[in-house]
């Protein structure tokens, strides 16, 4: 849930981009291609990430010009002139950065250090791009609070140091795509915000304020591997602190700045997934938001975002986005702050405005939000209650209309139609369980490639008796349906026949990959798998169990989205026959087709029953499900059939 805001208000903002801008071709004369491959990667990122020019801290020769303390102390001055404030009056300084001149102290105290400012509080906030955010929001706390009256928040960035051609000489040059990657893609600069209670002095924009409402920020790096790192071998095996010393640790590329494009467009997925739960709980309606800051490192993912939030109904018009990535650069958790202080110096709000700030971070996938609102500066100072937290405006239809993207993909053109609501709630439930599947020990394991084949055998041999069970209980639930639902019956008995075999395919798959049970009957479920079958025989016993399309949801779902995911790893990680998978294909190829069938079967349920009352048991019958098919994930590295 986002932390709300009552009395903060954005003061001032300024920024600061060390020496002169450097275009694509001068960017040779500081970080030239170091070989043939090198060169092709320039052209190709260069091409896609749109940016025309940058800023570097560095000199030709790779000499330092200014420090990141210096940088950073550059913004706070000019952020402080913005609004006519002096260093004197502020009590607390926030700092986000990947990385400062030193290893310790904090780089909040080196940069109170550059400016010989007075005693205050200070906050170190270490990250990627959303340290940037984590910085205002610790400075926001602290106002909120009534600890302190006006606060800093700045956030600077100097990536160029890492860049230097004399550090790849050691290595002749060589690095892998990896590492060359983000040389073309992150410059030097830095941006600074002042945040206070009304009363506090600045003023930015003379008969307005910002209002600060709320900030979100959730970390899903339980969920994935490290995608951006600095400090790791290529593997990420070893720590450089690892090394006799540094200068191995550097010699072996331990210390090469690398980014693992390939998980990218799964930091996207989670970003507009949390943004559609934003709106689901009313924090915030796309139809009042006028100005989109949105934080991306290449122009080549802004149709991306765009496209996932058209597909979702929360399309924020183009015209309402403001991005300076062309000219200023990706300048990291800086990015958002410069960002926010060009655009408040260049273009113009006015009372109502609403500000939404995204920024993805990719090191190991965090996600945040920020929104501000413009008020006149004669409005009053409190928020009406019912604006103290989630925005109560009714929202439009089109609005909710992003539960097809998210929750196990069915074509929603094909949707019946009064389906929104509920796909909504399903969706937020599908999206817990999807993260918490990901983090159980079994998945976990497979993604940081240390899955074995006899971990494979076990959960095949968990799992097969639990998929026999399957078309049993979809029968006896059609058995306990009274004659209002008759058609429902027919359609879920098909289900069931087309079914009812797909326990033998996975059966063989287990015997391919070495399993030694030579009859089903032989093999039984884990206690996870044992909980989730009594309860889908129990509910399928009891009359008209039509709760029961949210445990297929689920099920189906699992198919759809989980499993192939889980293939390619699984296929990469085991030295198994293509034959060893064939019921894990034919459940990723083919549930579509049900989860489509499935939505017909949620449409006659509906039909047939008082709709309140069939959505609530489709809802809480899948919430249960997600929780006991949890526990047959749980369990498949503790238990041993």
């Amino acid at each position: 849930m986002p932390i709300a805001f009552e009395r903060v208000y954005l003061k001032s903002a300024g920024y600061h981009l060390p020496g002169e801008p450097v275009d694509n071709t001068a960017m040779d004369a500081f970080i030239a291609p170091l070989n043939r491959l090198s060169s092709r990667i320039k052209q190709r990122i260069l091409a896609e990430n749109g940016i025309k020019q940058r800023y570097y801290a560095v000199d030709e020769q790779g000499n330092t010009t200014l420090s990141n303390a210096a940088m950073a102390a550059h913004a706070i001055r000019s952020c402080l002139e913005q609004g006519g404030l002096d260093i004197g009056q502020v009590s607390m300084l926030a700092s986000g950065s990947s990385g400062a001149d030193a290893l310790m102290p904090g780089f909040a105290n080196m940069i109170q250090g550059e400016l010989a400012a007075p005693p205050m509080e200070t906050v170190s906030v270490h990250g990627i791009c959303a340290a940037g955010v984590g910085a205002i929001q610790s400075v926001a706390q602290g106002i909120e609070l009534g600890g302190h009256t006006l606060g800093l928040a700045v956030a600077s960035e100097m990536p160029s140091r890492l860049f230097k051609r004399s550090r790849f000489a050691a290595r002749n040059y060589e690095a892998d795509f990896d590492a060359h990657f983000l040389r073309w893609m992150l410059s030097d600069g830095a941006g600074a915000v002042t945040l206070g209670n009304r009363e506090a002095p600045g003023d930015m924009l003379p008969g307005l304020r910002v209002r600060l409402r709320w900030i979100h920020q959730k970390s899903f790096s339980g969920d994935y591997p490290v995608c951006m790192q600095l400090g790791l071998t290529q593997d990420r095996k070893r720590s450089h602190l690892d090394y006799p010393s540094w200068a191995e640790a550097e010699a072996d590329g331990a210390l090469s700045l690398r980014q693992d494009i390939r998980l990218l467009p799964h930091l996207f997925d989670i970003g507009i997934h949390e943004f559609a739960q934003l709106v689901r709980e009313k924090w915030v309606d796309p139809s009042r938001v006028r100005h989109f800051l949105c934080h991306y490192s290449s122009e080549k993912f802004m149709p991306v975002v765009e496209d996932l939030l058209d597909k979702a109904g929360l399309s924020i018009p183009k015209p309402y986005w403001f991005s300076n990535l062309s000219w200023r650069g990706n300048t990291g958790a800086a990015s958002i702050m410069i960002m926010l202080a060009e655009f408040l110096q260049t273009r113009s709000v006015k009372a109502g405005d609403q500000i939404l700030c995204y920024v993805p971070e990719s090191g190991r996938f965090t996600t945040t939000y920020m929104l501000l609102e413009v008020e006149d500066d004669s409005s009053p100072s409190a928020l009406p209650a019912d604006r103290l937290g989630p925005v109560q405006e009714t929202l439009s239809t089109s609005s909710t209309s992003y539960a097809d993207t998210i929750a196990p993909p069915h074509d929603p053109a094909h949707a019946p139609q009064g389906l929104g609501p509920l796909l909504t709630e399903l969706a937020a439930i599908w999206h817990d369980y999807r993260s918490r599947v990901w983090r159980t020990p079994l998945v976990h394991t497979l993604r940081e490639g240390h899955f074995h084949t006899q971990d494979y055998i076990r959960w095949m041999s968990n799992w097969i008796p639990q998929v026999r069970e399957g078309a049993k209980w979809m029968r006896e639930a059609t058995a306990s349906l009274s004659d209002t639902y008759a058609p429902l019956a027919a359609l879920i008995n098909l289900h069931a026949g087309e079914e009812q075999d797909d326990f033998n395919i996975l059966f063989k798959d287990y015997q391919q990959a070495g399993g030694t049970a030579a009859r089903v009957e032989d093999l039984q479920r884990n206690p996870g798998g044992e909980a989730l079958n009594a309860y889908l025989h129990a509910l399928a016993a009891t009359r008209d169990p039509i709760g029961l399309l949210g445990a297929i949801y689920i099920i189906e779902g699992t198919g759809q989205r989980i499993v192939p995911a889980l293939l390619p790893l699984l296929k990469a990680s085991l030295p198994l026959p293509p034959d060893a998978f064939r019921f894990l294909e034919y459940h990723g190829h083919n549930d579509e087709n049900h989860l489509a069938r499935w939505l017909t079967a949620v449409g006659l349920a509906l039909e047939c029953d008082d709709q309140q009352r069939a959505e609530r048991a489709i809802m809480d019958t899948a919430r249960r499900t997600a929780a006991l098919y949890l526990m047959q994930f749980q369990y498949v590295k503790e238990y041993d059939a």
